[in-house]
């Protein structure tokens, strides 16, 4: 059920300045997410613009993908993948490796968890540069994904990451952009 009262999810994100280093503002998603109404309309405006588009699961980047791609997979009755860091998943997996300011990251999905052909929506708490969602497109589509949409609560569009997924041809649907860094 809708409310007729929609919050400004903005004001619920604090901005907490030179952290985790001097010049960045990290936008911490903690405040939105302890707030109850707010954390229901983010999930609730990240899932819409998907419905009725027959995703068969919602796939979380680690570790905060976890906290919105669990809610919107139960909004939307579907199953939930996490991607993780490595070394985090047992058993069989498949890898992505990144690039980084300094050397390289890898990510890591279940070799099961994804089946050939299945329509999957990307989901992250925030996209910057797009590193990761970009190596989480690229181990999807190995994995035989077919990717509908990727969503964000936070967009910090300067860095371009929404850019280069949509150079990806994924659709990218963000709830809030940060301007500057």
């Amino acid at each position: 059920m809708q409310t007729s009262e929609t919050l400004d999810l903005k004001s619920l994100i604090r901005s907490i300045p030179d952290y985790p280093k001097t010049g960045i503002i990290f936008r911490d998603i903690t405040s939105l997410i302890a707030h109850g109404a707010g954390f229901k309309q983010s999930v609730r405006q990240l899932v819409d613009p998907y419905r009725g588009q027959g995703i068969d699961k919602i796939v979380g980047i680690e570790a905060r993908g976890f906290i919105f791609g669990g809610a919107m997979a139960e909004q939307l009755g579907v199953g939930f993948v996490p991607i993780r860091k490595q070394g985090k998943l047992p058993g069989e997996v498949i890898g992505q490796d990144y690039a980084l300011e300094y050397g390289t990251d890898r990510i890591e999905l279940h070799a099961d968890a994804i089946k050939a052909g299945e329509k999957i929506l990307l989901v992250d708490d925030l996209i910057a540069t797009g590193g990761t969602a970009a190596a989480a497109v690229d181990l999807l589509r190995r994995a035989g994904a077919d990717i509908v949409g990727s969503a964000f609560v936070i967009d910090l569009p300067e860095l371009g990451g929404t850019d280069a997924l949509r150079a990806k041809g994924v659709d990218v649907h963000c709830l809030i952009a940060f301007e500057g860094l």
